[in-house]
């Protein structure tokens, strides 16, 4: 005799019924509103405390939230235009170029502080707000990432990776703070600036090649084409 195998308890998307798509597409919007202002709210302190700190990693972490924000305003802007399209190519490599900047900035930051010439601080607000980045970054990923599945929106769930990876982000530079903090090691702040350079530069390649949807406005607006499309479909 067979026995039963376990039948998954999640529905595919294609059998999800119109309320429950409009209920993941509103926590979708709300998942990635929430990551946007956290990102701002994150730049402002970071670079705040890196500047009074003259850490590197802390003021590239900054940058960092910094660009992704302004990238979200770039593209949201660019399909506020009548024709987006004419504006897209611009736009995507102005967001590149400022990746690829924050690179250079931090790379010869962190050629300062190996050779002595820029000595970083103790930061107890970079460390309290790197460790507060270690946790919620994780939860808004696993969140956004399960909410993608049950949606079958692999943009959604590639979007959930790239929240995941900027908690490995904050990781990386709080152990910088950390180690600075504690042993002295100013090394390991100018490290913790070389892993946001590489970081930087991964996702000004990514913008390069077009990659508009790496952006939280990108996910927005994407999500609301399959909504207009769904409903177009009834």
């Amino acid at each position: 005799m067979d026995r039963p195998t376990d039948t998954p308890t999640q529905p595919p998307a294609s059998v999800l019924t119109t309320e429950r798509r409009t209920q993941l597409h509103r926590r979708v919007r709300w998942i990635v509103s929430i990551t946007i202002a956290y990102n701002l709210i994150e730049a402002v302190v970071a670079i705040a405390a890196g500047g009074a700190a003259s850490s590197s990693a802390l003021i590239g972490f900054g940058l960092d939230s910094l660009i992704e924000v302004a990238s979200a305003v770039a593209v949201a802007w660019q399909f506020s235009r009548t024709d987006p399209e004419r504006y897209e190519q611009a736009t995507l490599r102005a967001i590149s170029l400022a990746f690829f900047a924050l690179a250079a900035y931090l790379a010869a930051n962190a050629a300062l502080t190996l050779s002595g010439a820029l000595t970083p601080e103790h930061s107890p607000i970079g460390i309290a707000l790197t460790a507060l980045s270690v946790v919620i970054m994780p939860l808004l990923s696993w969140f956004e990432r399960h909410t993608g599945r049950e949606l079958g929106s692999a943009t959604v769930v590639a979007d959930s990776k790239q929240t995941l990876l900027c908690g490995y982000l904050s990781v990386a530079v709080l152990l910088g703070l950390l180690l600075n903090s504690l042993f002295g090691w100013a090394f390991a702040d100018a490290v913790a600036a070389l892993v946001i350079a590489v970081f930087a530069v991964r996702e000004g390649v990514e913008a390069w090649r077009g990659d508009s949807c790496a952006t939280p406005a990108g996910i927005l607006l994407e999500d609301d084409e399959r909504e207009h499309a769904h409903h177009g479909q009834h």
